[in-house]
């Protein structure tokens, strides 16, 4: 006997609930190490009506002054809190399934409540979900991923995203409401054009300069092919403590078959960068590109229990067309732009 609506979508819920829980979006492969970064750190908040709000010290504001003796002295009210609005975004992907591909596929639907539907039937709807699913899971992945690199133009209902937030130019545009025309210290390190033979130098000026604005050190340094080949190859003949590669035992190997490090800090290599530079052509390539990250200060803040839901809208009267979906609410913050640096070879 056929399938029903019910246990269609029945069906459809244990699958999904496979894949979260035996595969789960959040567990992201390597390659796509940014969002990896992401996901392991982020954090729920309670939701708002239209901003993500970090708070912000933008300033002592010290009354500091010397006296003497029985000299007046004044006391001021501190103003030294703004704050930063990021907005958050709703995010979709899904998919239908109409009854004649269920057909296709041995599956037969009905509006009958009480059918049974036999073995062959549940196998074959199984194996249907499993790879419309996983599809899913991996659509998702793939275009949020790529999302979150760029910088939000590129449709009024994306995130900001990286490129906007660790500006190449940052000293122009606003970014989380805030006007870095007109606050210097709402501004990312960014160096562009560096001859690539002086890639370690450089990437210790801004090493110091992250340091010193955002107060600790970057924690995570990822980096386009070009970027990553050229530190590598310039630190291994200049400075060879800036490359940190262990092999088995405690032995080191070479560096292009481990890890690359600036001052114990893995340089990762992220493949969307070739991705975008492929979709959107920038002037400055992303494969030249090296972004130094303080992962303290850089979050993804999904709205909670708004992470990734499953979806299964009910059919509309006049498509015999059954739809299962994922869902989520989030937006990508700083609350210490100047923790962040970004540089770019020529």
């Amino acid at each position: 006997m056929p399938f029903s609506t019910e246990q269609l979508q029945a069906g459809a819920n244990s699958s999904i609930n496979f894949f979260m829980r035996n595969s789960p979006i959040d567990q992201v492969n390597i390659e796509r190490p940014f969002l990896k970064k992401l996901l392991a750190a982020r954090r729920d908040w309670v939701g708002g009506l239209q901003y993500v709000v970090e708070t912000l010290r933008v300033s002592n504001d010290s009354n500091f002054q010397s006296y003497f003796g029985d000299q007046q002295v004044t006391y001021n009210r501190k103003r030294t809190l703004a704050q930063a609005k990021f907005t958050w975004g709703s995010f979709h992907d899904g998919f239908g399934l109409n009854e004649d591909e269920l057909a296709q596929n041995g599956v037969t639907m009905t509006d009958d409540r009480n059918s049974t539907p036999t073995d062959s039937e549940r196998v074959q709807l199984v194996n249907l979900f499993e790879e419309n699913m996983e599809t899913l899971k991996l659509g998702f992945q793939e275009n949020f991923d790529i999302m979150v690199h760029r910088d939000g133009t590129q449709s009024p209902t994306d995130l900001p995203g990286l490129d906007a937030i660790v500006d190449l130019t940052p000293a122009i545009g606003v970014v989380g409401t805030i006007d870095a025309s007109t606050e210097p210290l709402w501004r990312n390190y960014a160096k562009t054009a560096i001859v690539a033979s002086t890639i370690v130098g450089e990437l210790e000026d801004a090493w110091r300069e992250t340091l010193r604005r955002g107060g600790t050190a970057p924690d995570y340094i990822l980096a386009g092919s070009d970027a990553y080949d050229a530190y590598r190859d310039y630190a291994n003949q200049t400075v060879n403590r800036q490359i940190t590669v262990t092999g088995r035992g405690g032995t080191t190997v070479d560096a292009s078959t481990s890890g690359v490090y600036f001052k114990g800090v893995e340089v990762v290599w992220d493949p969307t960068f070739d991705v975008l530079d492929t979709l959107d052509a920038p002037a400055i390539p992303w494969a030249k590109r090296i972004y130094m990250l303080n992962m303290r200060h850089l979050g993804l803040r999904p709205i909670k229990g708004h992470w990734l839901v499953p979806r299964k809208p009910p059919r509309v009267y006049d498509r015999y067309v059954h739809y299962f979906a994922l869902t989520a609410k989030a937006a990508l913050t700083t609350n210490k732009r100047n923790a962040h640096a970004v540089l770019a070879i020529a």
